[in-house]
């Protein structure tokens, strides 16, 4: 995953290529790069770099250059605090244009007993779905299998059956979006391993296995989108992406207040909460004026009634998709906020009100090193992909002047279900 310098004196403590795993959140507002090293079963974080991100919207890049400038001094930044060079990503994606379906298929057993080959099969057949053209798959996430109407197996190998059926997610992205995700990292300097949904990452660093079991719905609220992830089964069964995040807070805050966009970015911050009870009438802020005009003092619980509404708005939308998918009953252990507009105060206690389940706060763990650094819930995705990226086997490497940018997902597919493709 990095190469060193074979000039480099500093004494940095890799024992080999293959055991560091970084991890690139491209977000909408800021990029941020985790270094992992991977020890056994061991992830200790041992550099991050976090910068600015103006080249994107909604999660979706359009200014390459200003991409390619911040992934550069976040790669930077994590390089100097990890000690080594980073060649090779694995990248997050999300954005309005992705979309996630249930998909099945059935096949007869040959033999006496299931092989790995007939696992092939029927995920060949469930996944033989019509796609159009402008889209491409970025998972194929197997949920269970069932044998002879005997549900809930997670490997059928060496069982006896006639009939064996899979249930699968596929999670399908807008080709020309991931495409300039790549391009962005390679004009970096990066070889992309994989791009992985960031709801699926975040998962990995957020979620316990006994919620992943229950189930429960993961919402990462992000600068531009909030991705919805709704796991049961210790298996992912529904993903949303909603075109909306912490970004429309700020918006909301510069309209209602009169405030430059990057004064309300600093007040959402510093003050900002999404609740109007509870917050002292005494309590003040101050507002920088537009076009020289002089600053206002106003008091704080203004903000609560501009961000309690579109908090509440969020969370409307995202249960509605809840239902509208019939998941409402796979999420009994309640719901994870995670993401850098869950630090807001009053978010969880909104979640409450509105999904009617316990909410918390997640924040990355199963990891060592600087975890006091990473224990941030807008650090859940760059977390969440050095994890996802540590239990994947090495892949081939792609960059964008490949013949087509997604061989190294199908290079992927077929390390997963040999040759299903």
């Amino acid at each position: 995953m990095v190469v060193l310098r074979s000039g480099d004196v500093k004494e940095v403590k890799v024992q080999g290529q293959d055991n560091i795993v970084v991890g690139l959140d491209i977000g909408t507002t800021k990029i941020c790069a985790v270094v992992g090293e991977v020890s056994g079963g061991d992830i200790s974080i041992i550099g991050i770099g976090t910068h600015p991100s103006v080249g994107l919207r909604k999660g979706v890049v359009v200014n390459i250059e200003s991409t390619v400038e911040s992934i550069k001094k976040a790669i930077e930044e994590a390089e100097l605090m990890a000690g080594c060079e980073i060649s090779s990503v694995y990248a997050g994606i999300a954005g309005g244009h992705i979309t996630g379906f249930n998909s099945r298929g059935i096949v007869a057993i040959k033999g006496p007993e299931i092989t790995e080959n007939d696992v092939e099969r029927v995920i060949d057949a469930a996944r033989a779905v019509a796609i159009p053209m402008d889209r491409e798959v970025i998972h194929v996430l197997p949920q269970e299998y069932i044998v002879d109407d005997q549900p809930g197996i997670q490997n059928p190998v060496g069982m006896a059956g006639v009939r064996l059926e899979a249930k699968i997610h596929i999670v399908t992205g807008a080709v020309t979006s991931a495409h300039n995700i790549v391009k962005c990292a390679n004009r970096a300097g990066l070889d992309v391993c994989d791009i992985v949904l960031e709801s699926l990452a975040s998962g990995e660093s957020v979620l316990t296995r006994e919620e992943k079991e229950l189930g429960t719905a993961l919402l990462d609220l992000g600068g531009g989108t909030t991705d919805l992830a709704i796991f049961s089964g210790n298996n992912i069964k529904h993903t949303f992406v909603l075109a909306l995040g912490g970004n429309n807070l700020t918006n909301d805050i510069a309209i209602g207040l009169r405030a430059p966009m990057a004064e309300a970015e600093k007040i959402k911050k510093k003050y900002g909460t999404c609740r109007t009870s509870g917050v002292s009438s005494d309590e003040l802020l101050e507002v920088p004026g537009m076009g020289g005009r002089e600053s206002r003092k106003l008091p704080r619980q203004i903000l609560g009634e501009i961000l309690e509404p579109r908090m509440e708005e969020i969370f409307t939308l995202v249960k509605r998709e809840i239902y509208r998918a019939g998941m409402e009953n796979l999420i009994a252990s309640g719901v994870v906020a995670t993401g850098g507009t869950s630090l807001l105060d009053g978010v969880t206690e909104i979640a409450e009100s509105i999904f009617n389940i316990p909410t918390r706060l997640g924040r990355p763990q199963g990891i060592s090193g600087l975890v006091d650094v990473v224990n941030n819930p807008m650090y859940a995705t760059g977390v969440g992909l050095v994890l996802y990226g540590a239990r994947k086997e090495p892949v081939k490497k792609f960059r964008i002047r490949d013949r087509n940018i997604f061989q190294s997902i199908v290079t992927r597919m077929k390390k997963w279900f040999k040759d299903v493709i």
